[in-house]
């Protein structure tokens, strides 16, 4: 029998959950997002900004994420970077860790306007590939005082070179985003058909009923390569020193780079480790893998 998934495609509300649009500044550009409430509660909320996997937007996990924390009592943020989904921002379908670190400070600085938000209080939730611009942005802003990080993708260089095919392949690559007409390039994003996509019969991003939902980018420019190749999101843990929870399992796609963040920082760091049955895309939309994921988050940052 296979798993229930929570379905983007007609997201049901959640009871005691409100909902509204809002827009920020990041460096000049306006950012749009989804700010989730308890619908009644003692104000102002504990606040959560919850991240993404790469090439996503806010109708994603980050938004399946921060619906499940606004029914545990937290306020919580899911938003678009620069040149994604709703947001403004040129070139579009960059990933670049640099900028959406920034996007992520702005976001915290943002919610710290709000009379409903408890300044005090706001914690980062990064899922997936957000895990190593979420921890850096907590290392660095006094105003984060929390790291949660659920089946975190944490690579260095050395790392990515391996997983995108060796130094030549990794080279190229990086070559390709270096060319004049880099930012103009734009790949398919993720497909069953087309073997140039990005990610190539991945599930989750290729699956209408889950992922690939019409607020998808499903883009990815060229330019992304030299940043996300060179991108060490292990770098962080030198710095960091505020309370850490990683959700996991021993299948998510990337263990060595969750184990070698762990090895490397000082910070106290909490761990909750599923069973092996649960896979990297699991933790994207299988209903009760984020309800696992969403209690620990819970407990983790009232405790």
């Amino acid at each position: 029998m296979s798993e229930k998934r929570i379905n983007l495609q007609n997201t049901p509300h959640i009871k005691g959950v409100a909902a509204r649009r809002v827009a920020f500044d990041s460096h000049g550009v306006t950012l749009k997002g989804t700010l989730y409430t308890p619908a009644s509660g003692t104000r102002p909320f504990p606040t959560v900004i919850v991240t993404g996997a790469w090439t996503t937007i806010k109708e994603q996990m980050a938004g399946t994420y921060a619906r499940e924390l606004a029914a545990r009592g937290f306020a919580a943020l899911a938003f678009d970077f620069r040149g994604w989904g709703e947001s403004g921002g040129a070139p579009r379908y960059v990933e670049n860790p640099k900028t959406k670190t920034e996007d992520i400070v702005a976001a915290t600085n943002f919610l710290a306007s709000l009379d409903e938000i408890d300044a005090d209080r706001i914690a980062g939730l990064g899922v997936c590939a957000s895990s190593g611009y979420m921890a850096a942005a907590v290392a660095d802003t006094d105003r984060l005082s929390k790291l949660a990080l659920v089946a975190p993708w944490l690579h260095d260089p050395e790392m990515a070179t391996g997983i995108y095919g060796g130094p030549e392949v990794a080279a190229k690559l990086v070559a390709s985003s270096e060319a004049e007409d880099a930012a103009g390039t734009v790949l398919l994003g993720a497909s069953t058909e087309d073997e140039s996509a990005v990610m190539y019969r991945a599930p989750y991003y290729t699956e209408p009923d889950r992922g690939l939902i019409a607020e998808y980018d499903n883009k990815f420019s060229a330019a992304s390569w030299k940043p996300w190749l060179t991108y060490d999101a292990l770098a962080s843990a030198d710095r960091l020193t505020k309370p850490v929870l990683m959700v996991g399992s021993p299948s998510i796609a990337l263990p060595a780079g969750a184990a070698a963040y762990e090895a490397r920082t000082k910070a106290p760091l909490e761990k909750v480790w599923l069973g092996e049955d649960v896979t990297q895309f699991d933790f994207y939309d299988r209903a009760d893998v984020v309800a696992k994921s969403a209690d620990a988050v819970t407990a983790f940052l009232e405790s």
